[in-house]
């Protein structure tokens, strides 16, 4: 028997790996399938390149075709007792080595029927918001799964409808595995992986750090300065908050537990003060903040440029 190169009848290097060896193996067995090529030799390049995915796709076997194919040129390589106890050298046949390196079943050539490959996984974007990621949910999807025939070419798309649950505390990005719920496998293969992966939306209010959240609370001037008491929303039920006197722009005040739920713990909201001014005042106001000015007029507000 011929040593074939089944490297180059696939198209691959030698050091490609078992991902580059399917690849090549599905496109060219696509290509060359009797039932759809139009090239005279369709049958016979589709059970040469049967064989040679047949052997590279084996680790064992692969090494030991590579073994061989090291010492194609040497006619001493293989002598010695074979499988059943005889002697042989090669002598430029490789019948026997590949049956005391492969089996009984190399002698009578290779099964050219393909192997089942597992089916391709499946991705779906699932958009959330914020309020849903405190409970579980459950989603109905649908989508569409490619039909394979047994040489890896879809032959149709079968739409399906799957009810999914994603738990609480999902993050934004996360991926979430359904197994078993992507494409069908190809030759009895196993079916591939549905994955579920998470967008937040972005919410109007509040801004997301981590697992904890943010809010900008604004207060009037007057507001920060004696100090009140203000509702702040939640992703539940809003809560009435103490602002104490003497509020400035920037500083922070903790809601704790009122954040994003995880799987361990759940965040705070921080409600962020932004002192907002009034419209331009009219004298009657203008004269009142005059007033105050003179009050305080040993108040430096760029006393921090001072000190730098």
């Amino acid at each position: 028997m011929e040593l074939k190169d089944y490297y180059a009848i696939l198209g691959v290097k030698r050091d490609d790996d078992l991902k580059a060896i399917k690849t090549a193996y599905r496109r060219l067995a696509r290509k060359y399938h009797p039932d759809v090529s139009s090239e005279n030799d369709a049958e016979a390049r589709f059970k040469e390149v049967a064989e040679a995915y047949e052997v590279l796709k084996d680790e064992g076997r692969r090494a030991g075709y590579d073994e061989l194919w090291q010492h194609r040129n040497d006619p001493h390589f293989g002598a010695g007792p074979g499988p059943d106890g005889a002697d042989f050298a090669h002598d430029g046949n490789f019948d026997d080595i590949f049956s005391s390196i492969f089996g009984q079943r190399a002698r009578g050539g290779f099964s050219h029927q393909p192997q089942g490959m597992r089916g391709q996984d499946i991705e779906m974007k699932v958009a959330m918001f914020l309020e849903e990621t405190l409970e579980p949910q459950t989603r109905t999807l649908r989508y569409s799964l490619p039909e394979y025939n047994a040489y890896g070419m879809v032959e149709k798309e079968t739409p399906k409808t799957l009810n999914v649950k994603i738990p609480a505390g999902v993050s934004d990005g996360e991926r979430i595995r359904v197994k078993g719920q992507g494409a069908p496998g190809i030759n009895g293969g196993p079916n591939g992986d549905l994955w579920l992966v998470i967008h937040l939306a972005p919410h109007p209010l509040f801004a997301v750090v981590g697992h904890d959240l943010e809010v900008v609370l604004p207060l009037a001037p007057w507001e920060a300065a004696l100090g009140t008491k203000v509702t702040v929303p939640t992703l539940k039920d809003p809560l009435l908050l103490t602002i104490p006197a003497g509020c400035q722009t920037g500083q922070r005040l903790r809601l704790k537990g009122k954040g994003l739920v995880t799987k361990k713990t759940t965040g705070d909201l921080y409600a962020v003060i932004k002192v907002v001014m009034p419209p331009k005042p009219d004298e009657e106001a203008a004269q009142l903040w005059r007033q105050l000015a003179e009050n305080q007029s040993a108040f430096n507000a760029r006393s921090e440029w001072e000190k730098a």
